[in-house]
């Protein structure tokens, strides 16, 4: 009976301890201007021209590509492509003028 008691109380003694670990990390609420600098600093890298990054509310992101979220993931960062002017003839495609 000893043994069982003891083991019992192991168990317990344990299980609290293990649901005392550290609490998860908070989500970070990462401003949106911040957010969309550091993306148009990569697109601008890699020689993309011609797009636009907006900020809209989670929900209202229409045509465009959401690329991040922001301030908690109450705003996405929406990517579009700028009219004709960013348009590049496919291969074999002839530009008419």
């Amino acid at each position: 009976m000893k043994t069982w008691t003891v083991a019992a109380a192991l168990l317990f003694l344990g299980a609290s301890c293990f649901g005392q670990t550290a609490p998860a990390a908070p989500t970070v609420r990462k401003p949106c201007e911040d957010l969309k600098a550091e993306i148009a600093k990569k697109l601008d890298d890699k020689g993309v021209v011609g797009y636009s990054l907006d900020i809209v509310d989670k929900g209202k992101e229409g045509d465009g590509k959401i690329v991040g979220g922001c301030d908690g993931g109450t705003k996405s960062i929406v990517y579009s492509r700028n009219g004709a002017a960013s348009q590049k003839p496919a291969a074999g495609e002839k530009k008419t003028q």
